[in-house]
């Protein structure tokens, strides 16, 4: 178990070999692993006892890293995220495909971000797609810190990078309805919409 004062080249090769670290992002500290790897997903719900129902949230560096899901957005869509991103907005979207059931948990969809933090989002175009769920067992209190994180999981991961406190109100969540941002929980980013 390492542990890094930045994003590093050390972090990204743990991550391609199937490792989960625990990433900084732009709301909270996130459980990270390599969204396209099921044996990583799945080494997550495992290690924060997360519910096998619950979907996590896919970390994505740009519009394009969106067609590695099947995902295919409309004209309108695509303007919409524009709009929306890169920023702390989760964008539910439809991912029928049955290959991704690991990730949506039969819910045939999943909820997106693209970060604006740059050092996140330079570490996204090179990791590839991650996985976050916040940094606690089911039921227990958000990881505020990495020494709070490592009370928790130790060296049950493969690294930490360490941005000093990070307490901050999750993401929007949003979906995407006829031309229109429908909010479904309103979080970090203040945006206008059609409350559901």
């Amino acid at each position: 178990m390492k542990i890094y004062p930045r994003f590093s080249k050390e972090a990204v090769h743990a991550l391609t070999r199937g490792g989960v670290g625990i990433v900084p992002t732009d709301t909270i500290y996130g459980i990270s692993g390599l969204a396209l790897r099921k044996r990583t997903v799945e080494k997550i719900y495992r290690l924060r006892k997360r519910n096998p129902k619950k979907p996590m949230i896919v970390l994505i560096g740009s519009l394009a890293d969106l067609k590695k899901f099947g995902v295919r957005l409309r004209h309108s869509e695509h303007a919409l995220l524009t709009r929306l991103w890169p920023g702390k907005v989760s964008v539910v979207l439809p991912c029928r495909g049955r290959k991704f059931a690991y990730l949506h948990r039969g819910r045939r969809t999943l909820a997106f971000r693209m970060p604006a933090w740059k050092p996140l989002a330079a570490f996204l175009k090179i990791t590839g797609p991650l996985v976050s769920t916040s940094v606690n067992p089911e039921g227990k209190p958000p990881a505020t810190s990495i020494r709070e994180a490592r009370k928790y999981y130790g060296n049950r991961v493969a690294f930490y990078i360490d941005k000093g406190r990070l307490a901050s109100a999750p993401s929007t969540l949003v979906a995407l309805a006829r031309g229109r941002v429908a909010i479904l929980r309103q979080g970090a980013a203040r945006i206008r919409g059609t409350k559901q």
